[in-house]
């Protein structure tokens, strides 16, 4: 296996520590959530890079690194929800949209094609990434009472409110490039669901 595949495999291997940093409440918990979806981020955008560069491509690798990207956003929108700092709906959108783009790609794959990420799925999904970043920082800042850097009660309530706010616009607008990103992938790739 190389290098690529190894990092693809390694930011599938560590989501559940990161999922277990959002819903295990311990100090600064969501700063720790936060550099492990960093670190996870990073080898996202080096295993591509490194596989381009020393001519690396693999189908494993076309199939891995966005279903592993998957499997990461949708972690951290699904505990987003149960800690209540997004909107289930549009997080049932997100899942929607990766099963029917994850469908197309197994009937390409029956076929014998692989069919890579595109540009509109690759921006999709550095927008969620912006998403959840700035969700856990914005938790981050919300934990810092708890480790005795006191805020006003009224200054915590509005940064409470704001950042709930912008949480929720962050999501939506990923909802959307979602639903954008899948319409075009199924209308690049609507012959292998229309072949007999």
């Amino acid at each position: 296996m190389n290098l690529p595949n190894k990092l693809t495999i390694g930011r599938i291997a560590i989501v559940p520590l990161f999922i277990a940093a959002i819903l295990i409440d311990f100090p600064l918990n969501h700063i720790v959530a936060l550099i492990i979806f960093a670190i996870a981020s990073v080898t996202d955008m080096l295993d591509g890079k490194i596989a381009r560069k020393r001519n690396l491509v693999t189908d494993f690798g076309k199939f891995a690194d966005p279903l592993a990207d998957k499997i990461l956003v949708l972690a951290a929108l699904l505990c987003f929800v149960q800690n209540g700092y997004c909107d289930c709906v549009a997080v049932i959108i997100v899942l929607f949209r990766e099963f029917t783009v994850t469908s197309v790609r197994l009937v390409a794959a029956s076929k014998g094609k692989v069919v890579a990420a595109n540009i509109w799925g690759k921006i999709k999904t550095v927008s969620q990434m912006i998403a959840i970043i700035a969700i856990l920082f914005m938790q981050f800042i919300l934990d810092l009472p708890d480790v005795g850097i006191v805020f006003s009660t009224d200054i915590y309530n509005i940064l409470n409110f704001v950042f709930a706010i912008i949480g929720e616009i962050l999501v939506w607008i990923s909802a959307l490039l979602a639903v954008i990103s899948g319409i075009i992938y199924i209308m690049q790739n609507k012959h292998f669901i229309l072949k007999k």
